[in-house]
């Protein structure tokens, strides 16, 4: 029995698989150092595999075309995972300004699985998005938002470079929208709390209010940051919707 694959369909399941390799790479969940190389790989693989029937064989001429093909992809791939993983930064913004307006941001570290660098809020808040995003599903609907990329920006097309400054500049700022919308009733509450003892000090100057406002920041950023956390569950999935909206807008916008 002979298997014969077409040199044209094999090429455009190859430069499928590179823009999927270079999502998977930046975009989160998938860019975690827990999720080794060769996971990532066969996962980019096989979603390629899956999405061959719905692409047009686009067989490249010459080997220069097909590297330009190649590079596209790649930069095309690359464009969409970071547009995820900015899209979802709004968590950890949250988380570090809560460590900021708490007091925590002098404890801050550098966690080398997530590649973030932040105090105790920024670190647990990126993890429990994270964990959200595997436990609920999520992660399935950002590929399927990729997959969709196929059909409305096709290998053979180039990416729009105006639309890709246009939709970075609309998501980062949306990025600190939803990091104030997230963190800013708790940081309002910490502002009013040092408003406060400033006017303690002022009415009795024997009274140490720095001694007094580190304990009671830390208590208060500790209990309304439960009602925080609670919120993300419906916070992810909302930046999922607009993660998935974003990559269709800048492949549409090809």
């Amino acid at each position: 029995m002979t298997l014969s694959i077409a040199l044209g369909t094999l090429e455009t399941v190859m430069l499928a698989g590179v823009r999927i390799v270079a999502f998977l790479v930046i975009a989160p969940p998938f860019n975690h150092k827990a999720i080794p190389a060769q996971v990532k790989v066969m996962l980019a693989l096989g979603l390629a595999i899956a999405v061959a029937p719905t692409l047009e064989a686009t067989p490249s001429s010459s080997t220069p075309a097909y590297v330009g093909l190649l590079v596209m992809q790649v930069v095309i791939g690359a464009a969409l995972g970071f547009l995820v993983s900015l899209v979802f930064s709004a968590v950890s913004a949250a988380g570090s300004l809560i460590d900021l307006s708490g007091g925590f941001q002098m404890a801050q570290g550098f966690d080398p699985g997530s590649m973030v660098n932040g105090a105790q809020f920024a670190r647990l808040f990126h993890m429990t998005a994270l964990v959200l995003l595997f436990a609920s599903g999520a992660y399935q609907i950002v590929l399927g938002g990729l997959a969709r990329t196929f059909d409305a920006l096709p290998i053979g097309e180039a990416l729009n470079f105006a639309a890709l400054g246009e939709t970075l500049t609309a998501a980062l700022t949306g990025m600190f929208v939803a990091a104030l919308q997230i963190a800013g009733p708790l940081v309002v509450v910490l502002f009013l709390a040092d408003a406060a003892l400033g006017l303690i000090t002022r009415v009795a100057p024997a009274l140490n209010a720095f001694v007094l406002g580190f304990p009671l920041k830390i208590y208060l950023t500790l209990t309304l940051g439960v009602f925080v956390f609670l919120a993300l569950p419906h916070v992810v999935e909302s930046l999922t919707g607009t993660a998935v909206g974003a990559m269709l807008g800048l492949a549409g916008g090809g």
